[in-house]
């Protein structure tokens, strides 16, 4: 696999120039021509990439997904991601537009953005569950990459103060429209959170728990085909709760039935729920009940 350690390496891959600014740069899309190099087969970026592209064909793979481009939407890659491009498949006929900001982690050095970046979980979803924006949303983003690239043609000391508060309001409008998306896709959402409901169910009944421990998000995220944090990120939007809150609820859910209907020991329920250890089950249970096991089934004696 290959490693695009710098923004310099990255522009010369794709035939560009080299950047005005070693740790920031705004690519335009319709300036990119891809080498003929077989590292897009098996690559990673070492800085951040934040992407708006638009009327582009083509196709980026994480994992075994695949994302087909198509109008207005936003892709987000954060450092190590490991991703394939099929770069004969571009479609240099149709006009494609758009801009790439990429961003290397030492131009946040000292800055809040350093530690608050990581907190957005796009960073984490697969490419497949890109934000899609309407006419516009696509205007304000396109904007703050314009202004971004306009001012670190002129560096000075203001730059980089300048250019990290463009990417903070970036950021912050991607979340908005991230919650928006998940909003207006209602309907679909729920359908995730009943087939995350009979997943659920499913495991527990099959008595895999016992076998395995108790199911993880990451499974979850994978039997439904998207990511962990997209996952946990839906379900927030739709109940105010994450996966692992959900996986809980239910843990306590079965739980309770165990405990209301039949005579099993705390013991035998918490391996029965997939826990190694009782006291970390007495803890789960405590803490989301207010009571321990033994005095939520007194109330049934």
């Amino acid at each position: 696999m290959k490693i695009i350690d710098s923004i310099s390496e990255k522009h010369r891959l794709v035939s560009l120039p080299e950047p005005l600014h070693p740790l920031v740069s705004v690519i335009r899309i319709s300036d990119i021509r891809f080498t003929d190099d077989p590292i897009w087969q098996h690559y990673s970026l070492n800085f951040y990439c934040i992407s708006l592209k638009k009327n582009m064909s083509g196709k980026t793979r994480y994992g075994q997904q695949y994302y087909d481009y198509n109008k207005g939407v936003m892709t987000f890659i954060a450092p190590k991601q490991v991703m394939s491009l099929d770069a004969d498949q571009i479609d240099i006929l149709n006009p494609v537009s758009g801009y790439a900001l990429l961003i290397h982690p030492d131009f946040l050095h000292k800055h809040p953005l350093a530690a608050t970046i990581k907190n957005y979980g796009f960073f984490s979803y697969a490419i497949n569950e890109a934000l899609h924006l309407s006419d516009r949303e696509e205007n304000y983003i396109a904007e703050i990459f314009q202004k971004i690239d306009e001012e670190y043609q002129h560096i000075d000391r203001h730059t980089q103060d300048i250019i990290l508060s463009q990417i903070d309001l970036l950021l912050n409008y991607c979340n908005r429209f991230y919650e928006r998306q998940f909003l207006t896709r209602k309907a679909v959402n729920h359908d995730v959170l009943s087939k995350m409901e009979t997943l659920l169910n499913e495991y527990f009944e099959d008595e895999k728990a016992l076998q395995n421990g108790p199911p993880s998000v990451e499974l979850l995220a994978s039997q439904l085909n998207i990511s962990p944090h997209y996952l946990s990120d839906l379900l927030r939007s739709l109940t105010g709760q994450s996966a692992q809150q959900h996986i809980q609820e239910k843990i306590i859910e079965k739980a309770k039935e165990y405990l209301s209907l039949t005579t099993l020991t705390v013991a035998e329920i918490a391996y029965q729920l997939g826990f190694e250890y009782p006291q970390s089950f007495n803890k789960l249970f405590k803490k989301k009940t207010a009571v321990s096991p033994l005095e939520f089934r007194q109330t049934f004696n």
